[in-house]
């Protein structure tokens, strides 16, 4: 990528924020075993051979079944199942999901849609592609691979295709949270806090736009093929919304990890462009979000997920601050 001009604060040192989080290994899944018997008979009968091996995938938050089948004809297929009655928010998901796959253009490089089971388990099997995780820490490499496939895919989502609720409707939850943090003497001065809120209550007309934004996109959600391609996974709760989104929210997890990451954003065309306050504004609202959230009591079926949300909030409070001038 080359350097395009702007006017963006320089950037500050930045250190990685410390984590126990074991990378790779944070979801808490049951195994294809656990299925139901006429469940599995299902799937082998869509997939038109019987299951020879199965593997669990660990890496995420979300307490789905996932797994990569391996069938006797020798072909892979990815699984991924929720119970009905059990997991009641995860299987309406996983129906968003395969709504959503359905939706997207095939420009947008991503896990494709092969069957969907709909009864007591919601299951989505999928085509199955050899990729890796991106690398922790964040490698330069990588992360210019995910940011151009991300890049891409925003102009592929524009106009924003189905019917996708506006950003801020969508994550109306994020506005309002530093009224929570009011006090918290451990984050900043009460000026600071007080403009944090008030960054945070523009981001209805900072994020407007046309493009389907994805919000999710990072080291689990993304899987680089072997042929230099990105894939774009997890396409559950799509919003529509300005087109540098995606980009700037990726940059979330590289910054926790000690990225420049102000230097990434001026060399990115999408957010080179964007003016500095609506960039600290969904800074302002995405670090109010986390850094209550992460308070929350731990969901028994997603160990490591208040511990994500704490390190994404330091890390994004922390990008914010240096941004302001406030360290």
């Amino acid at each position: 990528m080359g350097l395009v001009p702007t006017s963006s604060p320089a950037a500050a040192p930045t250190s990685p924020v410390p984590t126990y989080l074991p990378w790779g290994r944070t979801a808490r899944r049951l195994d294809w075993a656990h299925l139901p018997p006429q469940v599995r008979f299902d799937v082998e009968a869509r997939l038109g051979s019987p299951v020879v091996a199965d593997s669990t995938l660990t890496h995420g938050y979300v307490p789905v079944i996932e797994t990569v089948l391996t069938l006797a004809d020798g072909t892979h297929h990815l699984l991924r199942a929720a119970s009905t009655k059990a997991q009641r928010s995860f299987a309406a998901s996983l129906r968003a999901e395969a709504a959503w796959l359905r939706t997207l253009p095939e420009t947008v490089p991503t896990v494709r849609l092969t069957h969907l089971l709909d009864g007591d388990w919601v299951v989505l099997l999928l085509e199955h592609t050899a990729a890796r995780l991106p690398h922790r820490p964040w490698r330069e490499d990588d992360l210019v691979r995910c940011l151009e496939a991300v890049s891409a895919a925003a102009v592929a989502l524009t106009p924003a295709p189905g019917e996708a609720r506006p950003f801020a409707e969508d994550l109306a939850d994020w506005m309002g949270r530093w009224d929570i943090l009011e006090g918290r003497e451990d984050l900043g001065t009460p000026m600071q806090l007080l403009t944090a809120g008030r960054l945070a209550a523009r981001l209805p007309e900072v994020t407007a736009g046309d493009t389907l934004v994805h919000t999710d996109l990072r080291d689990d959600t993304l899987h680089l093929t072997p042929e230099g391609g990105v894939l774009l996974d997890g396409w559950a709760w799509p919003v529509r919304g300005a087109a540098w989104l995606d980009p700037l929210l990726l940059l979330v997890g590289p910054c926790g990890d000690g990225v420049d990451v102000e230097a990434v954003l001026r060399r990115t065309p999408l957010l080179a462009r964007v003016r500095d306050e609506d960039v600290d504004c969904v800074l302002a609202a995405m670090a109010g979000f986390f850094l209550t959230s992460c308070d929350l009591p731990v969901p028994a079926a997603s160990p490591w997920l208040r511990e994500f949300q704490r390190w994404q909030g330091e890390a994004v409070w922390g990008w914010l601050r240096r941004r302001r001038g406030w360290e």
